[in-house]
């Protein structure tokens, strides 16, 4: 394992450790374990088929995204999203993101940094909506303005929410103004002359030494410019970005769904869709945090905290949030596998070209 994958993995580890233990501290093993055998597991059906379904509509709008860069088939472009979330939920650092691009690379041809840029276009989809659907959350569903939990020397109550709310607005604004300029051709071009004219202002090295710097490092980093704004350039396509903005509404209505079927064979969560929304909304807000692969701790702090905002007891909370997440990542790791089988794809091998310096030439086993 890499040295960055270490470091990684130890910060996960210990975030996780500390997020597990504050999340399950005033819960007997014995009443969690009681909770998770009363659940009427027949509701897990339905609810894994609606994660199936809002997966098969991720993979549609990552071609959708992908058709800017260049024309790539449904199921060219399903395989690849299904591994790397496959890989975020068994390996630290979400290196799924980079791997997806890598097979994308071996498979379409697709430069590797045009398939991040579709990568990060799509993660800009998901903050949005997430953004815009948590205003609504804060505006329609009670929140008790009392309601205080400590988790450890933090207050997690309903001012923080509203600070994390502001920080993820601020968040997309700087993403979507950082697409914005470098899919502007003015700004572009101005941003590859300042990159090719770095080597002159060197001037305590040779000359030769700047030419060097100019082929290995400028030019490089000029054409990947290029290669993201091609990434980014949806936002010429009008028609294409109102129907990925349209999926991303379903996908997200979706995933809340899954939760809703879940919670009906589970005792004591008698929420509403929308109070069931807003659950998952701030556990997607938590697991952005480092963790360990699957967000183990972290997602469990985020869901008991949720769900603790609408009054449901601690018990209930943590047995529901533990079972509903192996729920919602268990479909992913398998359908993950199946197209690394299908498609014959070395997930160790991806992993691994993923942090080579030379990417482009990543080796994916087929």
């Amino acid at each position: 394992m890499k040295k960055n994958n270490i470091i990684f993995l130890g910060i996960g580890v210990c975030l996780s450790a500390i997020a597990l233990f504050f999340a399950f501290r005033n819960v007997p093993f014995v009443h969690l374990v009681d909770y998770i055998s009363s659940i009427n597991y027949f509701w897990t059906i339905p609810s894994i088929l609606v994660v199936f379904i809002s997966f098969i509509l991720r993979a549609l709008r990552w071609q959708l995204i992908l058709k800017s860069v260049q024309e790539v088939s449904y199921w060219r472009a399903y395989h690849p999203i299904m591994i790397g979330f496959m890989i975020n939920c068994i390996l630290p650092g979400r290196v799924g993101e980079v791997a997806r691009p890598v097979i994308l690379k071996k498979n379409d041809h697709v430069p590797v940094s045009s398939g991040l840029a579709t990568v990060a276009v799509e993660r800009v989809f998901d903050v949005g909506i997430l953004v815009i659907l948590f205003g609504v959350m804060m505006m329609t569903v009670q929140v008790d303005p009392n309601f205080d939990m400590v988790f450890g020397k933090y207050h997690l109550n309903k001012d923080m929410l509203m600070t994390i709310r502001s920080s993820m607005v601020k968040l997309i604004i700087v993403l979507i103004a950082g697409i914005v300029m470098v899919s502007t051709e003015k700004v572009r071009t101005m941003i590859n002359r300042l990159i090719i004219k770095m080597s002159s202002f060197l001037f305590f090295v040779s000359e030769s030494s700047k030419e060097k710097i100019k082929q290995k490092i400028c030019i490089p980093l000029v054409k990947m410019v290029e290669n993201f704004a091609s990434g980014f350039s949806l936002i010429k396509y009008p028609k294409e970005m109102l129907i990925c903005v349209g999926l991303s509404f379903v996908i997200w209505g979706l995933s809340a769904f899954s939760y809703y079927i879940f919670a009906m064979g589970s005792p004591g969560i008698d929420l509403s869709f929308m109070e069931i929304f807003s659950v998952m909304i701030i556990v997607c807000f938590f697991i952005a945090i480092p963790s360990v692969p699957g967000f183990w701790g972290i997602w469990e702090a985020g869901g008991i905290f949720a769900l603790s905002l609408f009054g449901i007891s601690g018990k209930e909370a943590a047995g529901f949030t533990l079972a509903n997440h192996v729920i919602q990542i268990f479909p992913v790791i398998v359908m993950g596998f199946v197209s690394a089988i299908v498609t014959g794809v070395n997930i160790w091998q991806v992993t691994k070209e993923k942090g080579e310096s030379d990417i482009s030439h990543a080796n994916v086993v087929r």
